[in-house]
């Protein structure tokens, strides 16, 4: 059953109208009990009042938040209850369109990306591009061969070669690549 915690006395909106205000009270459960505020019109009209302000343990914690009430808050509280926020609405999500997911063979295979751009370090020097070759795994150096076209040797051959062949073949590769290039531009 709801109670009368505290009274205020009266409290005074901007635009000059007066309220009473009181805070409430009620049990909520058995370890619980929850605190509002209510402002009553002293010209007459409807009791206006809060969301839950507080819940505490037992009435006489109850009491003691409401001791604690300054003016500022009970305007602020009022403010709210006069001008509650309006939280905007998610616009409804659309159902999904399939069922489940394509099928494999029409995603096709996974896109290889190369983590360096052997060319590129390969201009700086060969044993740069080596050194670099070296520090990455195997699927990293079967990546950038597959990323930058260096091989016909197909994926499942790829992946049964060592490091120390996979680099060599890339090294291999951009040096022919590089050199055809400068020959094609000599000319």
């Amino acid at each position: 059953m709801a109670e009368v915690i505290h009274d205020y006395g009266l409290v005074r909106t901007v635009a000059g109208v007066v309220y009473h205000v009181r805070a409430c009270g009620s049990e909520m459960d058995a370890s619980r009990w929850q605190g509002w505020l209510e402002f009553e019109p002293v010209d007459g009209g409807v009791t206006l009042r809060s969301a839950r302000e507080t819940t505490q343990p037992n009435r006489v914690d109850l009491a003691y938040w409401a001791s604690g009430l300054t003016a500022v808050y009970l305007e602020g509280a009022l403010e709210r209850v006069l001008n509650p926020l309006v939280r905007p609405t998610a616009p409804p999500v659309p159902p999904p369109a399939y069922d489940g997911p394509a099928p494999a063979s029409i995603q096709g295979p996974p896109t290889a990306n190369g983590v360096l751009n052997p060319f590129s370090v390969y201009r700086k020097g060969e044993t740069l591009l080596r050194d670099q070759l070296h520090a990455l795994s195997s699927w990293h150096l079967v990546n950038i061969i597959l990323a930058y076209n260096l091989s016909e040797i197909p994926v499942d051959e790829l992946n049964r070669m060592s490091a120390p062949q996979l680099i060599e073949l890339i090294v291999a590769s951009v040096r022919l690549s590089v050199g055809e290039g400068a020959s094609q531009s000599s000319r």
